[in-house]
């Protein structure tokens, strides 16, 4: 499976983006994705996942609240709403297709996009 994502950018912090994942060679309806962020000189850690098999999500405790998964498999595309932005968002934010395990830990997810670059200024 391909992922790319898009949607980052610069905005002020309190505002809103929406990040897209859409997937190629392995439709995403039956597939559990989750998206994952970076900030510099920072672990890689987990933000959101949607299960598909429960229709489920689970958030990290510090975008819980204010960021909202959600995918539309018409378009094996999966989303990453996020509301009340703080500079502490800024990373590169990465979607990623689940392979198995916890779903909290990037060795759980065996596909990666390239990721997509957040600035959240203060």
């Amino acid at each position: 499976v391909q992922l790319v994502e898009s949607g980052g950018g610069l905005v002020q912090a309190g505002g809103s983006l929406r990040l897209s994942c859409a997937a190629s060679g392995r439709t995403s309806s039956r597939y559990t994705m989750g998206w994952f962020r970076q900030a510099p000189g920072k672990e890689r850690e987990f933000v959101a996942v949607s299960i598909w098999s429960s229709s489920s999500a689970y958030y990290s405790e510090s975008v819980k609240g204010r960021f909202t998964i959600s995918r539309d498999n018409a378009k094996n595309t999966v989303y990453l709403h996020m509301n009340s932005l703080k500079p502490e968002d800024t990373a590169v934010y990465y979607c990623a297709g689940y392979y198995g395990g916890g779903y909290y830990y990037t060795r759980s997810y065996n596909a990666w996009g390239q990721g997509t670059q957040v600035t959240v200024s203060s």
